[in-house]
C-alpha cells in the first residue's frame, strides 16, 4: 500500500497499544476482498497471509460464532481504502464513507443476535466468552510485535459534492479578493517601452515526472512448516486412535479429530509469521467439516430399529435400561410400573416423536431434550434448536414417597411429551 511507513516508536503498556492500534486500523482494499475485504485488510496490515486469516474466521464461526461476530465489527469499524473514515463513523458525522447509512444500520442491527448466539453457548457446541478472550489476547500480542509493520497512510483523496469534509483549520470565508497592482505612472527605466530590446523568453518545457514503480515483494523463504505440521498431525491422529482402541473414552472421534485440527491450526499460524504451510489448508477445511458435522449430528443416537416402538412394561423385570430407536415415535407407558427398588430409564431417539406417561405417585428426577423440536417435561417446556436440556425432579400428587424413577430422554428431531397418567 502506498503510502505505508515501517518504523513506529514501541508501545510500551496497554493502553499505548489500544490507542496506536485505533489510529492506525487496517483498511479495507478493494483489490484481493472477498465479500468486505477485512480479511485482506487485516493480512495486508499485519503482514499475513489473508487466506490464513479467512480460515481462522470461520473456524472461529463454526467452533463458537465468534468469527462472524468480528467479521461484522471489521466491516463497520475499518474504514475502506476509498474512504476518509470507518462506515460506522460516517454514520455518526464524522466523515466520508462509500458505506450508506442504511446499510450501516443493518450492519449494527445484526450485530444483536450474532452476539446473542456467539454467547449462549449453544453455537455447535462452543464458548463465545472464551473465544471472544482469545480473540481480544492474539490481537493484542499480534499489534504490539507487528503493529510497526505496513501501517496505513493518512486518508488524502477527495471528498465527494454533499458529503460532510474533515475539519480544516484553514479559513476561506474571509478571503477578501486581490486586485491587480496598477502600473506606474512614471517609467523607472526612463525610456519609452517601446525602445527597450529585450531577449525573448525561452519556452519553459515541462518533463513528466517517472511513473511509480510498484513495490516488490520479496518472496519468503521456503520453511518446513507445512512439512512439520503434517507430520505432527499425523502423529497426533494415531495416537488418539490408538488410546480409543485401548478403551480410552476421552479420545473419541470428535476428540481425535478437534486435537489434530487443533494441530493444524497452529502450523497455519506459524506458517503466517515464518512462511510456508499454505498447504495445510487443504487438510484444515474438510477437517473443520467433518468436525462440525459428527458434534452437531448425532450419530449416536441413530441406532436401533425404524418404526414405531411402543412398551407397557408393569415389573422391573419388564423394564428396559435403555430405549433406543434410529427413526420413528417411541410410545412409553409406565403407568402401572411396579417395582421395590429405584429404576433408571434412557430414551434415545433419532428422529421423531417420543411419549412417555409416568404414575401420578412416583416420585421421579428427569433430563429431557429434543435437539430440533419441542420439549415437555411434566411442569417445563423448550423448542427451537440446539437447547439445552430440561432438568427437574417432581414428586406427585402424594408428595415424597412412591416409586422413584430417574429418567433421561434424548430426541434429535421431533417433539418429546412426560406427562403423568
Amino acid at each position: 500500500m502506498s503510502g505505508e511507513t515501517q518504523t513506529q516508536k514501541p508501545h510500551v503498556g496497554f493502553e499505548e497499544t489500544v490507542k496506536d492500534f485505533v489510529a492506525s486500523r487496517p483498511r479495507r482494499p478493494v483489490e484481493g476482498r472477498k465479500i468486505a475485504g477485512v480479511a485482506a485488510g487485516f493480512g495486508n496490515r499485519y503482514g499475513l497471509d489473508p487466506v490464513v486469516v479467512r480460515v481462522a474466521l470461520v473456524a472461529m464461526t463454526v467452533f463458537g460464532g465468534v468469527g462472524l461476530v468480528l467479521y461484522v465489527l471489521g466491516w463497520l469499524f475499518f474504514p475502506d481504502e476509498r474512504d476518509q473514515v470507518s462506515a460506522f463513523e460516517s454514520m455518526i458525522g464524522r466523515g466520508y464513507s462509500t458505506t450508506s447509512t442504511g446499510f450501516t444500520v443493518v450492519l449494527i442491527i445484526a450485530l444483536f443476535p450474532t452476539t446473542g448466539w456467539s454467547l449462549s453457548g449453544d453455537w455447535f457446541g462452543g464458548s463465545g466468552v472464551l473465544g471472544y478472550a482469545l480473540a481480544i489476547a492474539a490481537l493484542y500480542l499480534l499489534h504490539r510485535n507487528r503493529g510497526q509493520l505496513n501501517r496505513p497512510a493518512a486518508w488524502s483523496g477527495p471528498v465527494p459534492s454533499g458529503a460532510e469534509a474533515s475539519f480544516s483549520m484553514s479559513d476561506t470565508t474571509t478571503a477578501m479578493p486581490t486586485s491587480a497592482a496598477a502600473p506606474p505612472s512614471w517609467d523607472p527605466l526612463a525610456a519609452e517601452p517601446k525602445g527597450w530590446d529585450l531577449p525573448d523568453p525561452k519556452p519553459v518545457v515541462e518533463h513528466a515526472p517517472p511513473p511509480a514503480q510498484p513495490p516488490v515483494r520479496e518472496p519468503r523463504p521456503k520453511t518446513r512448516v507445512g512439512l512439520i505440521t503434517f507430520g505432527v498431525a499425523l502423529l497426533t491422529a494415531g495416537t488418539g486412535v490408538a488410546l480409543n482402541m485401548s478403551g480410552e473414552s476421552y479420545f473419541s472421534l470428535q476428540h481425535i479429530i478437534g486435537l489434530t485440527l487443533g494441530v493444524v491450526g497452529l502450523g497455519l499460524l506459524v506458517g503466517s509469521f515464518a512462511g510456508g504451510g499454505r498447504g495445510l489448508i487443504g487438510l484444515a477445511i474438510p477437517l473443520s467439516i467433518v468436525g462440525m458435522a459428527i458434534t452437531v449430528i448425532p450419530f449416536n443416537q441413530y441406532q436401533g430399529g425404524y418404526g414405531d416402538l411402543t412398551a407397557s412394561p408393569t415389573t422391573a423385570a419388564e423394564l428396559k435400561s435403555v430405549y433406543r430407536h434410529s427413526a420413528g415415535n417411541i410410545d412409553l407407558d409406565f403407568r402401572n410400573l411396579t417395582a421395590d427398588h429405584p429404576v433408571t430409564v434412557k430414551v434415545s431417539n433419532g428422529a421423531g416423536n417420543t411419549t412417555v406417561l409416568l404414575p401420578a405417585t412416583a416420585d421421579v428426577t428427569y433430563s429431557c431434550k429434543s435437539r430440533a423440536g419441542q420439549a415437555d417435561c411434566l411442569t417445563k417446556h423448550s423448542q427451537g434448536v440446539a437447547q439445552r436440556a430440561i432438568t427437574g425432579s417432581d414428586n406427585g400428587t402424594d408428595g415424597v414417597g412412591g416409586l422413584q424413577i430417574h429418567l433421561e430422554v434424548d430426541n434429535g428431531a421431533g417433539d418429546v411429551e412426560v406427562s403423568r397418567g
